[in-house]
């Protein structure tokens, strides 16, 4: 069963109070879409053919362009990025498309997207939860997703523990595949890429780094997504995508090169986002919530040190629908995770009712 299927009761609650639902369950974006982009889309409609798997070289430039001025990585060429349909699908079927098996681990970490876990099993690979190299014994996966910033706890992995993983994985010639969906969004502390020369050493063999559009740029309706790293495992994703038929559509792409190239938008999302978490930290906090991690990303990562359906329950009984902490792993059984994305009048009413 799809997780969030299981929220019925909470969700019709949630629903019934007075003043609306305040649904921060999922992270799904809420607001529209920059005119930029949009008008960028519209521009590139009229495109009968068939779009290009590789992605045109107009997009690949400017993913390239926009990850050096955004977040310092350098080193790469257009041929080292692959635009994906949305990073959910990459993540999803990326074991499948690297041909990994029931002979091939895959690691996950402890607390997390269940996707990660989703694909491995796809490919029929077996899964190892562990948040730390040290934990893995003699263990030479095939495969480690990290996530930095983290969903669901919003932590950030520093620097030096990057470097650790890059250097323990390619002793055992792992591929390490880094989520970095919420690398834009740093709080409290500012992420850092696995491709950033800091952490990679200016070489990007053995890594991928996925990247959305959904909430840098409220993209998620269009699916824009793209991968970027070593370039041998891009030609080889792009190979096996081509018979797949895993293009994304080539208007799409338009208006990915706009919201890329367009830093100005970028930042004033990343300010609503930021206001909206100012306003819910202190709510939540004032309701006497644990708010752990958290530094960075797009969610808060609360307890009240019970079980997390119980939490559910009383948030819900306030109009406040949010996600279970088991829904990341066990160790998420006594937090919930709270997503930013509300509008501003909703996410208003949530800190009312939290400090009623």
């Amino acid at each position: 069963m799809f997780p969030w299927d299981t929220l019925a009761d909470a969700t019709a609650t949630a629903r019934s109070h007075p003043g609306g639902i305040v649904d921060l369950s999922v992270g799904t974006p809420v607001d529209d879409v920059a005119e930029v982009i949009r008008q960028a889309l519209a521009d590139a409609s009229a495109a009968p053919g068939y779009p290009t798997t590789a992605g045109t070289a107009a997009l690949r430039a400017s993913a390239v362009a926009a990850l050096h001025r955004r977040y310092g990585i350098t080193g790469l060429t257009e041929q080292a990025v692959l635009p994906v349909i949305g990073s959910k699908e990459l993540i999803a079927w990326l074991p499948t498309l690297l041909g990994l098996g029931a002979e091939d681990v895959v690691v996950v970490p402890e607390l997390a997207y269940p996707t990660y876990d989703v694909g491995a099993r796809l490919a029929g690979a077996r899964v190892v939860a562990a948040d730390s190299v040290t934990q893995l014994g003699p263990e030479s996966p095939a495969v480690m997703f990290i996530n930095s910033p983290s969903n669901p706890t919003g932590k950030v992995l520093g620097r030096d523990h990057l470097r650790k993983v890059v250097t323990w994985a390619r002793e055992r010639g792992t591929l390490v595949v880094s989520d970095e969906c919420y690398l834009g969004l740093g709080w409290e502390e500012q992420p850092t890429s696995v491709l950033h020369p800091s952490v990679s050493d200016g070489e990007h063999t053995g890594l991928l780094a996925v990247h959305s559009l959904s909430k840098s740029s409220s993209l998620a309706g269009y699916r824009a997504g793209f991968v970027a790293g070593d370039p041998a495992v891009v030609a080889e994703l792009l190979a096996v995508r081509k018979h797949a038929g895993m293009m994304v559509p080539t208007p799409v792409q338009g208006a990915m090169v706009a919201a890329l190239d367009d830093d100005a938008h970028e930042r004033e999302q990343r300010e609503r986002y930021a206001r909206r978490r100012d306003a819910l930290l202190a709510a939540f906090r004032s309701a006497d919530f644990t708010v752990d991690h958290s530094e960075a990303g797009l969610y808060l990562w609360a307890t009240r040190g019970e079980p997390c359906r119980t939490t559910l329950s009383w948030l819900a009984e306030r109009g406040i629908l949010v996600a279970p902490g088991e829904f990341y792993g066990p160790r998420g059984a006594q937090h919930v995770r709270v997503a930013l994305t509300a509008t501003d009048e909703r996410i208003a009413a949530a800190v009312e009712r939290l400090s009623s």
